[in-house]
């Protein structure tokens, strides 16, 4: 996997549309969630997006601190179905956490989990924090990464 970050400015078209395009099959068709996933933060992102040949195999965003937790955070991580059970999310989120280091510096990391995530995420270092919640009628849990 070709794993690369950008500004959402440095997206070229065909990017764009690849990333809307996941994001939509996964958590709205997918997950059968009826929700308005452009929901205007992705210009404020970082963008990393994970290429086999030239597929979109995995895809994430980043926000620096105060951008929408206090601390750094990952959101709209998604593998589509066809590429799932290669290691391709934990490859991504990997390379998500080392760039969020080099690109922000040392500090906590937040996700707001799906639920049934919570395990791939402790093997990646988060600490779930708090009780389980509804986002857009999904089970989640705030976790975070401490700054190593």
């Amino acid at each position: 996997m070709r794993v690369e970050i950008k500004p959402f400015s440095g997206l070229n078209l065909q990017e764009l549309y690849a990333v809307l395009r996941l994001r939509s099959e996964i958590f709205v068709v997918e997950q059968q969630c009826i929700y308005l996933d452009m929901d205007g933060k992705d210009t404020q992102a970082l963008h990393v997006l994970g290429w086999k040949g030239s597929e979109l195999c995995g895809y994430c965003r980043v926000f620096r601190p105060g951008d929408y937790f206090k601390e750094a955070s990952i959101g709209r991580v998604a593998v589509p179905s066809q590429f799932r059970g290669n290691g391709y999310g934990a490859q991504l989120m990997e390379f998500t956490i080392q760039a969020i280091e080099k690109e922000i510096g040392d500090c906590p990391i937040a996700i707001s989990a799906q639920a049934y995530l919570q395990r791939f995420y402790e093997e990646l270092g988060f600490k779930p924090e708090g009780e389980l919640y509804k986002e857009d009628g999904i089970p989640h849990i705030r976790m975070v990464l401490t700054a190593q």
